[in-house]
Order: structure tokens, then sequence, then C-alpha cells
């Protein structure tokens, strides 16, 4: 009687299972007892940006995806522009990315990335006040164009001369560390050479974006408590948080010293790096609770992690794979080259167009998060609250064809040229890969205009 009794429950469970799996065969996920859909997102992770693509399209942009009671938090995820609107401008007061985002990504400290509300809009306005300021064009103009000529044309020069495969990606992205590290503090950490050179901080950062990825699809009580015993992940991360920290302490305090030692007077007309404008202006600046030498630690590794953004490796492979594309860029180019004048770069509009294709279909941002504060009705008519998180898909927003037609996955700079020959004006809570949709309707001034 035992043995039928046990039989009898494992067929009554399994026939459970199985009517589950057929009353949702049709739906874009299977909500099982107890665990949801994490099924299908364990599945998938490996693939998440394609697959909430997918998603999105068959799901008319929106979609629910329902995790275990004890992740107790379902997810939003949204690609719809009036959602998109909602959450960054009209609402935007009532979607932080709140608590739960910033233990995430801890590691960024109380930066201008992971910050919320007041603190967000302070540090936004110094940031865009010190990147627009004409020292620091200065010296972006100065530190780039260097950076081409004493270092990316030496190597490529050498490779060419030697009749060697190169790896462009790993070129590429040796070329934006070095830009942007020198951007940010001032000093050239000269990666970009003919030998491929070890790189201890930018491998941390590459560990560290590995575990917070990672973070997003356990329950926070497994990563937290991998990083209370440290094992796992976690571990790793813990590694990683000590080399960013020392690497930021160095260069903060090599710049204190310049600056006290009035060594920063040799780069007078060359312009200035953003290091040495944060630190001139600390008296000036409003930083909560953290003393002096945190918030800067913070700034560096906010920007030295944007620095890392990779867009050119895209552009370039987006290129190499559309000969129509490089041959208009190229025309484009020869037009200009006997002006040599820098002015004349704005009239390079097919090249701008092209960048800002690249960044439709790869973002540098995939996928932003929120959570609302209080219930609120979403334009698509979805309901959240706050034991939702919100997630709206950058990555996705650039293959729907709801927003971008039929062609979509086509790689076509003409979207972004007006009928005139000029950049067309496209709506950011459609092309977001900027992330200045609040910024723009709010906070800048009316003299400024409203371009991304």
């Amino acid at each position: 009687m035992a043995f039928i009794g046990i039989f009898e429950i494992f067929l009554a469970i399994i026939s459970y299972l199985f009517f589950v799996f057929l009353r949702n065969r049709n739906e874009f996920c299977i909500d099982w007892p107890l665990v949801g859909m994490l099924p299908d997102l364990f599945l998938n992770v490996h693939r998440f940006l394609p697959w909430s693509t997918e998603l999105a399209e068959r799901n008319n942009g929106s979609y629910l995806i329902r995790c275990p009671w004890f992740f107790n938090m379902d997810i939003m995820a949204t690609t719809d522009p009036a959602n998109v609107h909602h959450i960054m401008s009209t609402s935007f007061s009532n979607y932080p990315k709140g608590p739960e985002f910033q233990k995430i990504f801890d590691i960024f400290g109380d930066g201008l990335f992971i910050a919320d509300s007041d603190s967000w809009k302070n540090q936004r306005k110094i940031a865009k006040a010190l990147t627009t300021h004409r020292q620091f064009y200065q010296f972006l103009v100065k530190t780039t164009q260097d950076k081409v000529e004493k270092g990316l044309i030496p190597v490529l020069e050498h490779v060419s001369k030697q009749g060697l495969v190169v790896d462009l990606q790993s070129l590429i992205h040796r070329f934006s560390l070095d830009v942007g590290f020198k951007l940010v503090t001032g000093h050239d950490r000269e990666l970009l050479s003919i030998e491929n050179r070890e790189d201890t901080f930018s491998r941390a950062l590459d560990d560290a974006e590995e575990v917070i990825f990672l973070r997003y699809f356990k329950p926070k009580i497994l990563w937290k408590l991998q990083r209370l015993l440290g094992f796992g992940p976690e571990q790793k991360m813990k590694e990683a948080w000590e080399i960013v920290d020392q690497v930021a302490a160095t260069f903060i305090s090599k710049k204190r010293e310049e600056l006290r030692g009035g060594n920063i007077s040799k780069r007078e007309g060359e312009g200035e790096d953003l290091l040495t404008s944060y630190i001139k202006m600390e008296g000036e600046m409003f930083i909560g609770s953290k003393s002096q030498d945190e918030f800067m630690r913070d700034t560096v590794v906010n920007f030295l992690i944007a620095g890392r953004e990779n867009c050119l490796a895209w552009f370039f492979w987006l290129v190499f794979k559309n000969p129509r594309v490089e041959a208009r860029i190229r025309e484009e180019l020869q037009s200009i080259i006997p002006d040599k004048e820098a002015k004349e770069l704005k009239n390079l509009v097919y090249l701008q167009a092209a960048l800002f294709e690249t960044l439709r279909l790869y973002p540098a941002v995939p996928v932003e998060h929120k959570k609302p504060l209080q219930p609120d009705i979403l334009p698509s008519g979805h309901h959240v609250n706050p034991k939702m998180n919100i997630m709206f898909l950058p990555y996705a927003m650039g293959r729907m064809t709801s927003i971008w037609g039929e062609d979509r996955l086509e790689f076509k700079p003409e979207r972004f040229i007006s009928e005139r020959g000029g950049m067309k004006h496209v709506p950011t809570n459609k092309f977001i890969a900027f992330n200045s949709l609040y910024w723009e309707e709010h906070c800048t001034h009316p003299d400024e205009g409203n371009g991304s």
C-alpha cells in the first residue's frame, strides 16, 4: 500500500507539471510552481540580450518575468518608447535605481552612474560642466591625436610591414583604455604598443562586471553569503575591488602632489584632465557624507569604467561587413582632407550617422534598471509596484520592428540623416543610447538646444 501511495503521489506531481506545461506551451516563458520563470531565465542567461529582444518582439514590447517566491521580486521588462518616456521623464522621481541596484553595483561606490535623486542631479551637473568645458575639449583633442599618431599608427605600420594578423578588437580596446585613462587621470598607461602588455586593472574590471551580471540572477542571500565567506565569484569581486581601489588611490594621490607642487602648469594651453578639474573645485562641491578622497575615488572609478566602452570595435566590425557604408565614409573623409581644419569635422554627417547607427545596435548600456517607489500604471497598461524591478532594454529597443521597421537589423546610417542632408533628430525615448532624456527635458538650458 505504501508503494502505491508513493507512486500515486509521484504520478500526481508529474501530471500536474505536465498540465502546467500544456497550459503555458504558447506562452513566452513557462510559469512553473514555486520557481516561476527562473528555469527559462537560467537556460537563456548566456544569451540574455537576444533572448530579451525575442521576448519583447513577441509581447508588444513589454512583458513580466515572474521570479521564485524566495526572490521576492518580479521583473517588468519594456522596450515601449511611451513607457521609457514615462519612466525617464514624466514620472522620473518615482523611478530611482533603488538601493538594491546600488548593492549589486557596489564597486561603483556612490558615483554618478549609480547615484539617485539629488546626488545624481548634483553629480550630473558637475560632470556636464567639466566635460563640455573648453579646457577638457582641448585635452580630449590633444590626447586622442597623440594616441593615434604615436600609438595606433606605429602599431598598425609594424603589423603591416611584418604581415601579421592583428586582433582588432583587442587593439581598439587598448586604444580606448589609454585614451580614457589619460582623459580621467592625466596619465598614459601605454597599453597600446607592439607587445601585448598585461593589464591587471582592466582584468579586475572585467571580473567585477562578470560578477555584477551574475548577481542579477542569483538570490541575494546566496551571493551575500559567498561574499561573507569569501568563496566563488564574490571572492573574485573582492580581489578586483582591491586592485581598483589601489589604482584609484595611487593616481588621486599623484594628482594631489602634482597640484601642490605646481607641476600641472607645464600642460597650460593643452587643456585639463577630469581629475585635475575635480580636485581644483573640491571646495565647491556637495559630496554628502563621504570624505573628499572617497568621493574622488568613486568619481574616478565611474569615469574609468565608462571609458572602457568598446563602441569603436563594433563600429569597425559593422563597417567592414558593409562595404557600401565604408565607401560612403571614405568618400566623405576625402572631401575634407585638403582643408585639414578641425571645424570641418562637423560636416562629417555620414560618419556621425554611422556612429549613431552603431550605438543603436550596440548601446554602451544594454540594460537599464529602475524601481518604482509608488504603485503606478505604465502607458502600456501594465501595473507596477515597489516589489518589482523595472528593466528597459536599449539593446532590444534598437532591434524592435515597431520602432525601426522591418529593416531594423540592417546597418543603415541613413536612418539618422534628414532629407536636407543633415543629422535627423530622433526622440531620446526611441534612441536612448546617450541616456539623457530627463536631463534634456528638465535640466538643459534653453539656449543649449535639445541634442543628444
